[in-house]
């Protein structure tokens, strides 16, 4: 049974930024980032362990997941009943997610 997965107000700016630049400067692929995302949203509800584990304090649970295509991590929390992105991240920046420390 899939579970609910909701977007942070900070993960939904990040995935709006990252959509607007894959459209402009991916030509071949526009759709390929929402694509790609929409799939991984798909099965973190389906299979919610899917994540690997991420610690970072203050944030228990943490999980992220790599978008092999596009070179994104999404970084989200399940608590048993729902998972929530907290962020989209590119995997080839040099420092980490902007998650609090």
């Amino acid at each position: 049974m899939a579970i609910p997965v909701v977007t942070s107000p900070e993960a939904d700016e990040e995935i709006r930024r990252i959509d607007g630049w894959w459209r402009e400067h991916r030509p071949a692929a526009p759709h390929l980032f929402m694509n790609e995302l929409a799939e991984a949203i798909a099965l973190i509800a389906e299979t919610p362990e899917i994540g690997h584990c991420y610690p970072r304090p203050g944030i228990p649970a943490l999980r992220r997941l790599l978008l092999r295509a596009t070179r994104y991590h999404v970084y989200y929390v399940f608590d048993g009943s729902m998972a929530a992105v907290l962020s989209v991240w590119s995997a080839v920046r040099g420092r980490g997610s902007r998650l609090p420390r």
